[in-house]
């Protein structure tokens, strides 16, 4: 018997290609894997920079159907030219794949990411095996999968999805309490709701539901279905060689780091999409002045950051930075907190850095993690916006970095989740396991 050969095919974004990267290193040790880029963002990150040259690990790439200059930002147009343009490309690019190898290591298995689902249809049709990597917690991966039985309850609407009142739900009696105004697709739009329920149709094609988290974690949330396994963290900790950036890696951050003192430094991200309005960024600059503390904060090229800071803002303890390594950055002793949108993969990289959360939540699954981090594991806690001007105040962020920084408990939380986490992934660990489990399915 030949080895496995994974296809893998995210929806093309940072937040999606970085863990499927990721998933593919620990895959390629195994057997082959075809990672399968859109053309714009196989021309932005070259073979070093999105998976550091991985022998066994080769990157093709398809259209996306978009012109060069076109706004990727507009995710519902994005998404509608993918699905128009990939599908009847993509049988012809596996043909091609499958004629560089012998019989034995054709494409065994097909692995996608949100939105990508139709991948798994095709598959399917030509006897391909298919798996689903799900990029957010298990327990949104839950919420969504309830959702036919919420619009049934008479909790959700099925128009928008919108909750019908706000309370207390328990998507299963194992899991804790949410909030119904936190349900993951609340703020991703109609026609994204209505994508989504869609996705969740094509999903039951993919034998497994990948999840990149712990079991210990979220336990209440796999019993939702057998398909659910986790397998996560599935970042190298101190190692960034296994993710993918659109952007260049400030690394002059790290010797900076190595000049402050252990657990000094207060480390603000929000990750590669959610946008922080001029007003609530000169709030936060000010709120950084008004601590004291040395920070690094990460704002990404396109901000305007220059035009946007106040005249009073000063900064002079801190370090601004375009773009960081960032698990390095949350494995470094000097960090004291992170201030994070809680994204899934940056509340993974903090749970594996033991180190505790601000919380400040845009939009999506951001609510559940935010009510994870702060209400179930207890590592962290949540920023409160200003009634009147919808603003989350400096002397909000300034008084509960304080009250974070000052809360022994919470550090030592973060510390012991860290070492549940990261034993997931130690040789006999659940998520060893499980990989195992699933590539010996694979082949």
């Amino acid at each position: 018997m030949g080895v496995p050969h994974f296809l893998a095919i995210p929806y093309p974004v940072q937040g999606h290609i970085n863990p499927l990267i990721q998933l593919c290193h620990v895959l390629a040790k195994y057997g082959k894997v075809t990672f399968l880029n859109t053309h714009f963002n196989h021309k932005r990150t070259t073979t070093s920079s999105c998976g550091g040259g991985n022998p066994n690990i080769n990157y093709v790439s398809l259209p996306d159907g978009l012109e060069a200059e076109d706004d990727r930002s507009d995710r519902e147009k994005q998404l509608l030219s993918i699905k128009r343009t990939m599908p009847p490309l993509l049988p012809k690019l596996i043909e091609d794949v499958n004629a560089l190898h012998d019989v034995e290591n054709k494409i065994s298995c097909i692995i996608v990411t949100g939105n990508m689902g139709w991948a798994l249809e095709l598959g399917y049709k030509l006897g391909i095996k298919g798996a689903y990597l799900w990029t957010a917690s298990a327990t949104s991966l839950a919420c969504c999968s309830s959702i036919p039985n919420l619009l049934l309850r008479g909790i959700i609407h099925s128009s928008d999805g919108q909750p019908t009142k706000k309370q207390e739900i328990q998507i299963l009696p194992t899991m804790p309490t949410i909030n119904s105004s936190d349900l993951p697709w609340l703020s991703i739009g109609t026609t994204f709701f209505t994508h989504l329920l869609k996705s969740i149709e094509t999903m039951k094609l993919g034998e497994w539901w990948l999840c990149n988290t712990a079991y210990d974690l979220e336990p209440g949330s796999f019993s939702m279905s057998q398909k659910f396994l986790p397998i996560g963290p599935l970042m190298e900790i101190n190692n960034d060689t296994n993710k993918c950036s659109f952007w260049q890696e400030d690394t002059t951050c790290l010797e900076w780091l190595d000049q402050q003192q252990p657990q000094s430094v207060i480390y603000v991200a929000f990750g590669s999409m959610a946008v922080v309005e001029p007003n609530q960024l000169k709030e936060l600059g000010l709120a950084l002045d008004l601590i004291n503390k040395p920070f690094l904060w990460v704002v990404r090229p396109y901000s305007n950051l220059e035009n946007t800071l106040p005249i009073e803002f000063q900064g002079h303890k801190g370090k601004i930075v375009s773009w960081s390594p960032q698990n390095k950055v949350l494995n470094h002793p000097a960090i004291a907190c992170f201030i994070s949108h809680c994204g899934w993969n940056s509340t993974m990289e903090g749970i594996c850095g033991g180190v505790p959360f601000l919380c400040w939540p845009f939009f999506a699954d951001q609510f559940v993690n935010k009510a994870y981090i702060c209400g179930v594991w207890k590592i962290g806690i949540e920023l409160e916006k200003d009634d009147e001007s919808g603003l989350i105040l400096r002397e909000e962020i300034k008084k509960k970095v304080e009250q974070l920084l000052g809360n022994e408990g919470i550090r030592a939380r973060s510390l012991k989740l860290k070492e549940l986490t990261m034993n997931n992934i130690v040789p006999g660990g659940q998520s060893s396991k499980n990989i195992q489990k699933f590539i010996n399915w694979a082949k």
